[in-house]
């Protein structure tokens, strides 16, 4: 059904991946919408398709009309912006590899249509493997490398993916985008795997109601450690420095926000319940093949520096 989404580019390059996030309910830390946009301006990628979304939106329903309406600016009466409802695809790469980064809005129905649109493109592109990517909230270190679950579409997969640290999820529930997806793609024998990020989150209105705890807008460090893993699966040479600056200056400010906390409420011990949750915290790290041969010549040139 070509009428469903429009490309007006499709990359040459010998091998293409793709990176995928939405405007969703399991964007706990901006993973889901955040760290694709951050790809796209980190890399000027170009944007080269995009689906026909005029379907898939809700304008109202009672009782939740703000969560669904389009967002309008107005100055003096007059329109100065209207958000729009986008799924898009960019690009970057050379002849060789390329990366399709996708951002989406999570469609509100027809989400089969969707579906049949977006792996429409997917193998239009000739896109080798798709990495979704999500985040969800819970009570875990904020200083530790963030525990990532995993979904995939085809069962041969399951092996491959061990090899990343990661937990294969017994979730059931409601279900999100990225997992629909991938029952989807596997009625097409599409490779799709879905990384969540679980982002720190404190509530501590157990303790008092004067305080209700805080959570993370922008989790820096689940975007690094996922992006290290796509990295790694890819075999992209993305230059991840940034983000892992960005990860220790959040760790800071989380570190003030408790010092602050501490301060104000300090019967509450806001501090040894933080760090009872590091006591009981069992997290895998990753650490890519290459990483692990790097840090062990360096330790062993450190080693014998000193003789």
């Amino acid at each position: 059904m070509q009428d469903t989404f429009d490309l007006w580019e499709i990359p040459r390059a010998k091998e293409k991946y793709m990176l995928a996030g939405w405007h969703q309910w399991a964007d706990a830390g901006s993973i889901s919408s955040g760290l694709p946009q951050y790809l796209i301006e980190k890399l000027s990628a170009r944007r080269i398709g995009e689906l026909d979304s005029e379907d898939y939106y809700l304008f109202q329903i009672p009782g939740t009309h703000h969560f669904l309406r389009p967002q309008i600016k107005l100055e003096a009466g007059y329109r100065q912006a209207m958000s729009t409802r986008d799924n898009e695809f960019f690009y970057s790469g050379d002849e060789e590899k390329g990366l399709v980064i996708f951002l989406g809005e999570e469609p509100h129905l027809r989400a089969e249509r969707y579906a049949d649109a977006f792996f429409d493109v997917v193998q239009a592109l000739g896109v080798k493997r798709v990495v979704a990517v999500g985040g969800v909230y819970g009570a875990v270190p904020y200083d530790k490398d963030r525990e990532v679950s995993c979904v995939y579409s085809l069962k041969e997969m399951q092996e491959e993916l061990t090899r990343y640290a990661v937990s294969f999820s017994d979730y059931e529930g409601g279900t999100t985008i990225g997992a629909y997806l991938a029952d989807q793609a596997e009625k097409r024998g599409i490779e799709f795997v879905v990384f969540y990020g679980f982002v720190p989150a404190y509530d501590f209105s157990q303790f008092s109601e004067m305080v209700h705890g805080f959570s993370i807008e922008n989790d820096f460090k689940a975007w690094y450690d996922l992006l290290k893993r796509v990295n790694h699966m890819f075999n992209l040479t993305l230059d991840l420095t940034e983000l892992e600056g960005e990860s220790e200056r959040l760790f800071t400010s989380i570190e003030s926000e408790i010092d602050r906390l501490e301060g104000e409420t300090p019967d509450l011990r806001i501090r040894d319940y933080i760090e009872s949750l590091a006591e009981d915290f069992t997290g895998k790290r990753f650490i890519p093949l290459g990483d692990m041969w790097t840090r062990g010549l360096r330790d062993l040139f450190d080693g014998n520096g000193g003789q």
